[in-house]
């Protein structure tokens, strides 16, 4: 396939081990080649690999690995995490209308392409290319579009669909052709603050008091609220954060979509990735939340309980987590999908993107006007809630 500069050569893995892991994360995340964080840990062969290792992300599970590797001879440039999907389930980008749309008029939406990162609503790179190789970068990222769009027209499958990518990957996927959606999230920006009371004091009085009586609250019965990271981790804490994420899981998706094992590889692995929100009364764990850290960023997963407190699940997911980034200088906070109720708690609406791909010219073309409709209305909601922030108007 023709990059724009030199041959890039196309193939597709059936599993992440099938690669090695620096190979992988030169393309994925080369800022964290020497040590130190990685700007997305999704995308890196650790994450993805307990994924599949776990039996979380696997065929069995509706999520086959159809990984993509670009190379120009024989030297790997770049990469693509991509599954054959069997469904819809785990990707926080609502495509149900579509699918029922198409088997309505007689055909098979599923089995379709997916490039994500499984269970994941978190932006970050999808098209990996190696910033050392001696090809563009955006010849490779339009290569390994151009393998997908081929895949899945090769395949006859009904759609391609590549969820949470970067403006400038939605962008690029825009001017070859592929349609374009946004959607709405709400991340906390840390705009220098010193700490948790210099953010409050940014805020207007009345949600001042607010957030300051939610906090005394969530811990007024006792709770005990313990942030682990690295080493300070132990076995019981995963034993007991794994019942709080089965009942989640269970209430929110009818079956949590990552297996007990899932925890045990990234604690062998990604440890020092993780921030776990434990909570402790009376000797007890009774919640917590599962964060990792970025280079820049700490993303909120999964948050769980056994017991009900007041304001304990804003304190866990969205104090403890902007108390952290403040502390360890991150510039934001991104606490999962949905959730207009963080708007009070400082949290931003910002507009999250996917690019899709129809090979049927009739489906593409009513899919495309709708998504145009969509986007108007996302940009229209973006910018009220912005006004609906609850800092201090200055003047």
């Amino acid at each position: 396939m023709d990059g724009g500069e030199q041959l890039v050569e196309i193939r597709v893995l059936p599993g992440i081990d099938r690669i090695e892991p620096e190979i992988w994360d030169a393309c994925a995340a080369p800022e964290a080649v020497a040590g130190g964080l990685a700007l997305s840990p999704f995308t890196t062969h650790r994450f993805l690999n307990a994924l599949e290792q776990s039996g979380s992300a696997v065929a069995a599970e509706g999520w086959a690995a159809q990984h993509l590797v670009a190379s120009v001879e024989d030297r790997v440039v770049g990469v693509m995490p991509l599954y054959l999907k069997g469904h819809s389930q785990g990707e926080y980008v609502f495509d149900h209308s579509w699918a029922h749309a198409w088997e309505r008029a007689g055909g098979d939406y599923y089995p379709k392409l997916q490039s994500a990162v499984p269970f994941t609503p978190a932006t970050g790179p999808r098209l990996l290319a190696d910033p050392e190789a001696e090809i563009s970068a955006e010849s490779v990222r339009i290569a390994l579009l151009q393998g997908a769009v081929r895949l899945t027209e090769q395949n006859d499958l009904s759609s391609l669909h590549i969820t949470f990518c970067t403006d400038e990957e939605w962008e690029l996927g825009g001017r070859i052709g592929l349609l374009q959606r946004t959607d709405q999230q709400f991340h906390w920006r840390n705009h220098g603050y010193a700490d948790f009371e210099a953010f409050l004091a940014a805020l207007a009085s009345r949600k001042r008091k607010q957030i300051r009586k939610e906090r005394h609250q969530a811990v007024a019965t006792g709770v005990e609220i313990l942030p682990l990271t690295g080493d300070a981790i132990e076995p019981q804490h995963w034993d007991a954060f794994w019942t709080f994420y089965q009942d989640t899981g269970a209430r929110k998706w009818g079956h949590p979509y990552l297996t007990r094992a899932f925890f045990d590889l990234i604690h062998r692995t990604m440890r020092d990735d993780i921030l776990l929100i434990m909570c402790r009364r009376e000797d007890h764990w009774i919640a917590g939340a599962l964060n990792f850290i970025g280079r820049e960023t700490l993303y909120g997963r999964y948050w769980g309980c056994r017991e009900d407190h007041a304001f304990l699940h804003f304190e866990c997911c969205y104090y403890q987590a902007i108390d952290y980034a403040i502390a360890h200088g991150l510039s934001r906070v991104e606490a999962g999908a949905q959730g207009p109720h963080k708007l009070a708690r400082g949290y931003e609406p910002v507009t999250t993107r996917s690019l899709h791909w129809l090979p049927d010219p009739g489906f593409r073309r009513a899919v495309g006007d709708y998504l145009e409709r969509e986007r108007a209305s996302v940009d229209y909601e973006n910018r009220a809630m912005l006004k609906m922030m609850p800092f201090r108007k200055e003047g």
